[in-house]
């Protein structure tokens, strides 16, 4: 492990600014004060669309000091942006090996991330970059391009953070890439994802925050509202589809 809890010191956050974005999102004020911890190596914040999961993902990142645009822990920036709202009052506890990792030079600050929203432009600009993949993923199909990102860089002991890396997955490559996470798990990586993925979401020993109305709650797999709804929907679509067509 390298980060066991995230908050925000509620001292950051002025009582006039709580009333705005993104302190409205219930996910988000639930991180002031005491925070959430983060139990176990690979963590799945689940949600709806607007659940605040992206938000939440890409200021863990910011705060690890990962490139929000998306790439490897040490390099240099290639979004021009500034640092979130969130992301740059963001707190990350860190374990004693996350301490050594995250006070170090940070070219040893080891990790990854991807983001789908971004993940394309990064994936042309990146190859064949010293440090990154050799493959030309821009002749690869998006799905094949993503599990070389994976495979080239989830790679050892370090910080991996992904949004929603199943916009490109079949069913097969989604399950290749459940088995990497339960292997960095076993490996001493600490990997946190945001998926609308019932199949990644089942990476097992993981543990899994779900996102909504009431802010973060730790569930079980298959507690999931996502794990109901495709199970019904697989074993009758038109129970679904009469209300809609």
């Amino acid at each position: 492990m390298i980060v066991d809890r995230i908050r925000v010191h509620p001292q950051l956050v002025h009582a006039d600014d709580r009333d705005e974005w993104p302190w409205t999102v219930p996910c988000v004020g639930a991180l002031l004060g005491a925070g959430v911890a983060l139990p176990a190596p690979v963590t799945f914040l689940v949600g709806e669309n607007g659940s605040g999961k992206s938000t939440l993902v890409e200021a863990v990142a910011e705060a690890f000091g990962l490139d929000s645009y998306g790439g490897r822990g040490g390099s240099r920036y290639a979004s021009p942006r500034e640092k979130s709202t969130l992301g740059e009052r963001l707190h990350l506890d860190y374990t004693p090996h996350g301490l050594a990792m995250a006070s170090g030079p940070r070219a040893k600050r080891r990790g990854f991330f991807l983001r789908a929203e971004t993940a394309m432009g990064m994936m042309a600009e990146k190859q064949g970059w010293p440090g990154y993949w050799e493959e030309r993923t821009d002749l690869m199909s998006h799905g094949e391009g993503f599990l070389t990102v994976f495979e080239s860089m989830f790679q050892g002991p370090g910080f991996y953070v992904l949004d929603e890396p199943e916009a490109a997955l079949s069913f097969t490559s989604s399950l290749r890439l459940v088995a990497l996470l339960a292997e960095l798990g076993r490996g001493g990586a600490q990997v946190i994802c945001a998926t609308h993925s019932p199949i990644l979401a089942s990476v097992p020993g993981a543990a899994v925050l779900e996102i909504g109305e009431h802010g973060i709650q730790q569930t079980r797999w298959q507690d999931l509202a996502i794990v109901d709804h495709w199970r019904r929907y697989l074993e009758r679509p038109e129970a679904y589809l009469r209300h809609l067509l």
